[in-house]
């Protein structure tokens, strides 16, 4: 590559700083060469290697599978329809015109702060409880980056991490909801729900 000087050694060899028990650890591994258990992903590692994989097959056997997620087929069945879940809830509220500055209106109605407050810095609890929701519904309901968000807002991509985990646990504690009851369609409401 231009501009980039290329190494003759790898980094753990000439890494001077690097401490002696962990440029131990990375010689032994890169003396054990590939290794075929850790290759593969998926159902192959799960089940144990490509003949563990055949000889299910065979038996009629058959597991879904997918190489991003390690587990047997009823795993990678719960994760992905959890995943779908996720997906489908996120386009659904868009369908249905929220956005980020739906959120903070909700949030405002919720924790009675103006909108524009959101973004301000502070640490008042008021707040920082009403940024804390904000980030979480953004991010987790919307979907929204956290480094999107972060720019938004101007905090740290960890602060917008930090108030995700705030904003869950309010929504655990206060059972907020982003949309409201009369707004959702019956078979949305949950089946016990404060009002808020």
């Amino acid at each position: 590559m231009a501009g980039h000087a290329q190494r003759s050694e790898p980094l753990w060899k000439i890494d001077r700083g690097c401490p002696p028990a962990l440029r131990q650890f990375v010689q032994e591994g890169v003396a054990q060469g590939r290794r075929s258990d850790l290759v593969g992903g998926g159902l192959i590692r799960s089940a144990g290697g490509w003949d563990a994989v055949k000889a299910l097959r065979k038996a009629g056997v058959f597991e879904k599978s997918d190489e991003r997620i390690l587990g047997d087929g009823n795993f990678v069945e719960e994760v992905l329809a959890a995943a779908e879940e996720q997906l489908e809830q996120k386009t659904r509220l868009r369908a249905q015109g929220v956005d980020l500055d739906k959120v903070a209106a909700r949030v405002s109605e919720l924790m009675e702060v103006v909108p524009d407050q959101l973004g301000q810095p502070g640490k008042e609890r008021r707040l920082v409880n009403a940024r804390s929701l904000y980030c979480f519904w953004a991010v987790r309901e919307l979907g929204v980056s956290q480094s999107a968000l972060s720019r938004k807002l101007g905090l740290s991509v960890t602060g917008v991490g930090q108030s995700v985990r705030r904003g869950e646990k309010l929504v655990r504690e206060k059972n907020y909801r982003l949309l409201c009851e009369a707004k959702m369609k019956p078979s949305e409401r949950p089946t016990e729900q404060l009002n808020v």
